[in-house]
Protein backbone atom coordinates (compact mmCIF):
# COMPACT_ATOMS: atom_id res chain seq x y z
CA UNK A 1 0.00 0.00 0.00
CA UNK A 2 1.07 3.82 -1.19
CA UNK A 3 0.85 6.81 0.95
CA UNK A 4 -0.71 9.60 -0.81
CA UNK A 5 1.60 12.27 -1.48
CA UNK A 6 -0.22 15.06 1.13
CA UNK A 7 0.58 12.76 3.77
CA UNK A 8 3.87 12.64 3.44
CA UNK A 9 5.99 14.06 6.48
CA UNK A 10 8.14 16.46 4.62
CA UNK A 11 4.58 17.71 2.49
CA UNK A 12 3.18 18.99 5.38
CA UNK A 13 6.31 20.35 7.31
CA UNK A 14 6.66 22.56 3.91
CA UNK A 15 3.26 23.50 4.58
CA UNK A 16 3.46 24.14 8.21
CA UNK A 17 6.53 26.08 7.01
CA UNK A 18 4.79 28.42 4.39
CA UNK A 19 1.91 28.94 6.64
CA UNK A 20 4.49 30.47 9.65
CA UNK A 21 5.97 32.60 6.60
CA UNK A 22 3.03 34.20 5.72
CA UNK A 23 2.04 34.38 9.59
CA UNK A 24 5.15 36.58 10.14
CA UNK A 25 4.99 38.87 6.83
CA UNK A 26 1.27 39.49 8.04
CA UNK A 27 2.65 40.55 11.19
CA UNK A 28 5.37 42.84 9.65
CA UNK A 29 3.23 44.21 6.99
CA UNK A 30 1.59 46.57 9.91
CA UNK A 31 4.35 47.56 10.91
CA UNK A 32 5.35 51.51 10.56
CA UNK A 33 8.26 51.85 8.67
CA UNK A 34 7.51 55.63 7.82
CA UNK A 35 9.69 57.37 10.43
CA UNK A 36 7.30 59.17 11.84
CA UNK A 37 7.92 58.22 15.36
CA UNK A 38 9.52 60.56 18.03
CA UNK A 39 12.80 58.98 18.11
CA UNK A 40 12.86 59.59 13.95
CA UNK A 41 12.10 62.86 14.04
CA UNK A 42 14.78 63.89 16.65
CA UNK A 43 17.24 61.84 14.73
CA UNK A 44 16.73 64.65 11.93
CA UNK A 45 19.74 66.72 11.82
CA UNK A 46 19.22 70.70 12.23
CA UNK A 47 18.93 73.14 9.33
CA UNK A 48 22.79 75.49 9.38
CA UNK A 49 22.01 78.69 10.15
CA UNK A 50 20.39 81.40 7.82
CA UNK A 51 23.60 83.48 6.17
CA UNK A 52 23.36 85.95 3.71
CA UNK A 53 25.14 83.64 0.82
CA UNK A 54 22.49 80.57 1.63
CA UNK A 55 19.45 82.89 1.63
CA UNK A 56 20.83 83.96 -1.56
CA UNK A 57 21.40 80.50 -3.32
CA UNK A 58 17.56 80.02 -2.02
CA UNK A 59 16.35 82.73 -3.39
CA UNK A 60 18.03 82.75 -7.20
CA UNK A 61 16.88 78.63 -7.08
CA UNK A 62 12.77 79.99 -6.25
CA UNK A 63 13.00 82.65 -9.11
CA UNK A 64 15.16 80.08 -11.27
CA UNK A 65 12.25 77.69 -10.82
CA UNK A 66 9.92 80.09 -11.37
CA UNK A 67 10.76 81.03 -15.07
CA UNK A 68 14.53 82.18 -16.14
CA UNK A 69 12.49 83.98 -19.05
CA UNK A 70 12.33 87.38 -17.38
CA UNK A 71 14.61 90.23 -17.72
CA UNK A 72 17.60 89.68 -15.57
CA UNK A 73 17.86 92.89 -13.30
CA UNK A 74 13.90 92.55 -12.69
CA UNK A 75 14.77 88.93 -11.04
CA UNK A 76 17.52 90.51 -9.54
CA UNK A 77 15.62 92.84 -7.83
CA UNK A 78 13.22 89.94 -6.49
CA UNK A 79 15.82 88.13 -5.04
CA UNK A 80 17.31 90.71 -3.57
CA UNK A 81 13.84 91.44 -1.77
CA UNK A 82 13.40 87.93 -1.17
CA UNK A 83 17.11 87.91 0.91
CA UNK A 84 15.91 90.59 2.39
CA UNK A 85 12.83 89.06 4.41
CA UNK A 86 14.51 85.52 4.77
CA UNK A 87 17.41 87.46 6.83
CA UNK A 88 14.86 89.55 8.76
CA UNK A 89 12.91 85.99 9.56
CA UNK A 90 16.16 84.84 10.45
CA UNK A 91 16.96 87.29 12.93
CA UNK A 92 13.25 87.56 14.64
CA UNK A 93 13.69 83.27 14.62
CA UNK A 94 14.20 82.29 18.31
CA UNK A 95 17.99 81.32 18.57
CA UNK A 96 18.53 77.26 19.72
Amino acid sequence: MRQSTLQSPSVFARLRALALVAAAGALLAGCETTGSTPSAQAAKPADPPMTRARAASECWMKTEKGGASGDLDKRADVVNKCIDEKMKAADAAPKT
